[in-house]
């Protein structure tokens, strides 16, 4: 397996005023704070990061101001989730336009009972890898829809900007061990996502990063 993206790659949390507004200079100073600490990149507009409380608008400018900010200084990872197409392709070129070095989704879902089936998920990663952006999947559970880890190694080997896991779901070791030995050297990019709960078992399990 080749270990492109090891590390530590903290979700950086969107701070607002007591109004509800975008705290800009907090955004810059939280950005400034988790690169003081050595971090090997960043994730913006995640769910921890609010990104179901802003406006197309709000997260247009945090894409900006986020990337304009790091200038490089460590990879950003860009969250794009949206359960359409039309929506999720155009937010895919943007972040790839304004620098990002990967761009973040679950699978496309809208509420408990409107989910995309396996294909429907499977043609939605490949029409954002046409994008051209190392894409991350995100297996959580906030989406409720299932991907087994078949489905994940046919979208590592049949899209070729498909590489990275963030695995979030229960017993997430045991999918990572599985997905690592049915895909080979497709899974460049095992990441722990269940905020180190789970990291020393992930580890073991063959994540490279989180």
């Amino acid at each position: 397996m080749t270990t492109l993206w090891p590390g530590i790659w903290p979700v950086a949390p969107t701070p607002f005023h007591d109004d509800g507004t975008l705290d800009l200079p907090g955004m810059r100073r939280v950005l400034g704070c988790v690169i003081d600490q050595g971090v090997d990149g960043i994730c913006i507009l995640a769910n921890f990061s609010e990104q179901f409380l802003i406006s197309d608008a709000e997260r247009a400018t945090l894409t900006r101001l986020c990337l304009e900010h790091v200038a490089g200084r460590v990879p950003v990872i860009v969250t794009i989730s949206h359960f359409a197409p039309p929506i999720v392709v155009p937010r895919a070129r943007e972040a790839r336009d304004l620098g990002a070095a990967i761009v973040m989704m679950m699978p496309p879902y809208h509420g408990a009972l409107l989910k995309g089936s396996a294909e429907q998920t499977f043609a939605q990663f490949r029409a954002v890898g046409e994008v051209g952006i190392p894409i991350m999947v995100q297996d959580a559970p906030l989406s409720g829809v299932d991907l087994p880890v078949p489905l994940l190694v046919r979208m590592a080997r049949e899209i070729e900007m498909l590489k990275l896991f963030k695995i979030e779901c229960a017993g997430a070791a045991a999918k990572l061990r599985a997905q690592i030995a049915e895909g080979g050297a497709a899974i460049e990019g095992p990441f722990d996502g269940e905020e180190a709960i789970t990291l020393l078992a992930d580890l073991d399990a063959g994540a490279t990063a989180r």
